[in-house]
């Protein structure tokens, strides 16, 4: 029976559909759940800090491959072992990551899917201002010190110039900063705001959802679990498409293929999804056009 390790940033209640995914899409390759794999799995709860340990367990629990979340799980992966093969699925840049040197020839034990989600963010404020033409002031919660903030921030004068947009960044490093970067936001009369990608924000997401919607302030978001939540529009990767993905690579690597001869694969789908009861309470009226546009719904 092939092990498994599922090596995950979230927790286990918001990782499900990610899972469930990379589930059915093994057995549909014709593995077994219970007799040919089975699933060893590691959550951290939202604590990014936790990962190099639940990294170094399931190399000391045996598994035949691991299957990483995130930039930091994967480097935790990576750095637990040099010879477990990974399979990272990512929204942010490996090579600036440093968990690998090339998408085409990724060498090592690593390979897998990534989304780049530098870009994506630039994607989501074209999106935002699609939806709310008249905005001019957009304010961005970041966690300086996830991976993914780093890349936007250097391009975003750039970003906010094309877009005629003034963007104000405000920091969160932990849960207790959320209601303070809230308050900022709507003392600068921020008209709207952009979620960056991060770990902890996704655990928070009801919290920031939450705030959000009592200062007033429509949001585009990183995660669709965001939307789910109440907020008002996602746009980027289909994680769960991503997932069902990375199971042909670990259908390979289990037959046999070695990560350095698989090349890291880049999505072909992305979601618009739009909450039409959040754009209802905040008093939004969004265009026809921009509704045309969205691959889901939500009444």
């Amino acid at each position: 029976m092939a092990r498994i390790g599922r090596l995950s940033p979230l927790s286990a209640e918001v990782d499900v559909p990610f899972t469930a995914a990379f589930r059915q899409a093994l057995q549909e390759l014709g593995w077994a759940d219970g007799r040919s794999f089975t699933l060893v799995s590691r959550f951290a709860e939202g604590r990014a800090e936790r990962l190099p340990q639940l990294a170094a367990s399931l190399v000391q629990d045996g598994v035949d491959v691991i299957l990483a979340g995130s930039n930091p799980g994967a480097l935790a992966a990576k750095n637990a072992t040099k010879t477990v093969p990974i399979v990272m699925v990512t929204t942010g840049d490996p090579i600036g990551g440093r968990i690998v040197s090339s998408l085409a020839h990724p060498g090592g034990n690593v390979t897998g899917l990534t989304a780049l989600g530098g870009a994506l963010s630039a994607k989501r404020l074209e999106a935002l201002k699609d939806a709310l033409p008249g905005i001019q002031r957009v304010a961005v919660l970041a966690n300086p010190t996830a991976p993914y903030t780093g890349p936007f921030l250097d391009e975003r004068e750039a970003v906010a110039r094309d877009l005629g947009l003034k963007l104000q960044v405000h920091e969160a490093r932990s849960p207790r900063d959320l209601e303070a970067a809230f308050a900022a936001m709507a003392r600068e009369r921020a008209e709207a705001v952009m979620v960056l990608t991060d770990v902890m924000f996704i655990t928070e997401r009801r919290a920031i959802v939450d705030l959000g919607t009592r200062h007033r302030l429509p949001g585009v978001y990183f995660d669709r679990q965001f939307v789910d939540a109440g907020g008002l529009m996602f746009y980027g990767a289909s994680l769960v498409h991503m997932y069902r993905r990375a199971a042909v690579y670990v259908d390979r690597i289990l037959k046999g293929a070695r990560p350095a001869d698989l090349p890291i694969e880049q999505p072909t789908i992305f979601e618009l999804v739009v909450n039409l009861r959040a754009a209802r309470s905040l008093g939004l009226k969004l265009p026809p056009a921009f509704l045309a546009r969205a691959d889901a719904l939500i009444e």
